[in-house]
């Protein structure tokens, strides 16, 4: 795991201690689809912790983040579903310290229910009377498919795709798809919407979760603390109870 991010200190008298701040104010973090449900939990938890600090949460493709970013948009943390895209905000000097990779994660199929159309495997997705949706191309989710899927010596015609991990396991809990390959997180989120089809060690890819405060951040100290918590055994005890592996 990348080096952990420090909580801003109070300013101590000589010879005296006071305890850590609490963070306060507004904390703007960005953070990939796939985070949705562990980082509401995790607001949660650490606005409990922190009673004077609101954490406001936007979700979107980790490419779609970036270039918010990166045009200015107001943030004081994002969170990546992968390496890439965060490096790109390393590169333009858009982050206040080293990331920090907080949590990994694998690929799965989403089907209907029971799997009505019996598929299990990516062989099986692509099919003749399967319809197939993936993330975008653009999106981690997307890339990472899309790895799988070479992997096992295929390759993927022209499908629908969704803009982010959420969004193409939607088509297929609306009845729009058959098959998506998103995140084994996206499918345990779905819960009785959706069964899961587990895709071979050797076929599946793992996606990389980084984490950063931002250099522009409004709120630098809540960033950090936000940061800080996300790293710390609680926050990692959240992510882990939604299906998130270690780094």
């Amino acid at each position: 795991m990348g080096a952990t991010l420090a909580v801003v200190l109070g300013t101590s008298p000589a010879g005296a201690h006071q305890p850590h701040k609490k963070a306060a104010g507004e904390i703007t973090v960005l953070a990939a689809s796939s985070l949705t449900e562990a980082f509401t939990e995790i607001e949660a938890k650490f606005e409990k912790k922190h009673p004077n600090a609101d954490v406001l949460l936007n979700f979107g493709s980790s490419s779609m983040l970036v270039t918010q970013i990166q045009q200015g948009g107001p943030a004081d943390v994002i969170a990546t579903a992968d390496e890439a895209n965060m490096e790109k905000l390393v590169e333009s000097e858009h982050v206040a310290a080293s990331p920090a990779v907080f949590a990994t994660n694998v690929l799965e199929i989403a089907v209907a229910p029971d799997n009505p159309t019996r598929i299990a495997s990516l062989a099986d997705t692509l099919g003749d009377d399967i319809t197939l949706v993936l993330c975008a191309a653009e999106a981690p989710c997307g890339k990472y498919a899309l790895e799988a899927y070479a992997s096992a010596g295929l390759t993927v015609p022209t499908v629908p795709t969704g803009a982010t991990a959420k969004d193409t396991i939607a088509k297929v809990t609306l009845g729009e798809a058959d098959a998506a390959v998103v995140y084994v997180t996206d499918v345990n989120a779905a819960d009785d919407d959706v069964d899961g089809v587990e895709i071979p060690d050797d076929e599946n890819v793992t996606a990389t979760y980084p984490i950063s405060s931002l250099a522009e951040a409004v709120n630098g100290p809540g960033a950090k603390a936000f940061v800080k918590y996300v790293l710390s055994k609680p926050g990692q005890k959240i992510l882990r109870s939604f299906g998130f592996l270690e780094p």
